[in-house]
């Protein structure tokens, strides 16, 4: 029988498994609020998962250890864990695991060529990878959910809005004018940093990802790749990787 691949993304917002044959294709995926052992006995009981492997923005569920480590071959993700791209960053200890996944997937998208990885979350992140497999760093700044909170939280009379597409630039009230300077603002700061990318590198590809992906598409001036399952993907090659057959 084909081996499988699980893999596990423990997110800010939610929480994903996916499984992947050997050659690369998606066969089975879950996202959920909290993803519990039920679930997960679930997935292992459908298919034959020969490795896993976890990421997480926090600690570690010791309980869905257990279980991985107990029915599967668990591979450990830590800023060790050899990668098929090379991490130029200062404190690689410190980078998100899902920053070095959504990494890994777009070089093996785009081998040949620089690519700059958007992703808007929680957290409005860019990565960039050289074309030679080589992860330079990027930005973090506050997603789209965030600066709607924190105008609400940081100020006594703003109220708390949700975000919408919108058409317009002048607001009108005081809902559309939140509304126009978070999601104006938010496409400003994407635009503007692809161009900065640009200047200093030349052509380069981009990948849009992230649970605000469809907000945001429509606004970006320049051609992009839409990757609704990039980090999963990135976890599956760093799985493969490190498998030994």
């Amino acid at each position: 029988m084909q081996k499988k691949y699980l893999v596990i993304d423990i997110g800010n917002t939610f929480q994903k498994a996916a499984v992947f044959t050997a050659a690369g294709e998606m066969v089975c995926f879950e996202q959920h609020k909290l993803l519990n052992v039920a679930h997960l006995n679930d997935i292992l009981d459908k298919h034959e998962i020969s490795y896993t492997l976890t990421s997480s923005v926090g600690a570690a569920n010791p309980e869905i250890e257990t279980l991985l480590s107990t029915r599967t071959q668990l591979i450990p993700f830590h800023h060790e864990t050899p990668l098929p791209i090379e991490i130029a960053y200062q404190e690689p200890e410190t980078l998100g695991h899902d920053r070095i996944a959504a990494s890994v997937a777009a070089h093996a998208l785009f081998p040949d060529e620089d690519v700059l990885v958007i992703q808007a979350g929680s957290c409005l992140v860019m990565d960039f990878v050289t074309h030679d497999g080589i992860y330079r760093g990027g930005s973090i700044s506050p997603g789209i959910d965030m600066r709607f909170a924190a105008l609400n939280h940081f100020t006594e009379k703003l109220p708390l809005f949700y975000k919408r597409k919108i058409d317009f630039l002048i607001g009108d009230s005081t809902q559309h004018s939140i509304e126009s300077g978070i999601m104006n603002g938010i496409v400003h700061e994407i635009n503007g940093g692809i161009e900065r990318y640009m200047n200093e590198f030349g052509n380069i590809k981009i990948i849009l990802t992230g649970g605000n992906e469809k907000d945001l598409q429509d606004s970006i001036k320049n051609p992009i790749f839409a990757a609704a399952n990039l980090v999963l993907f990135g976890l599956y090659k760093i799985l493969k990787f490190n498998v030994v057959e």
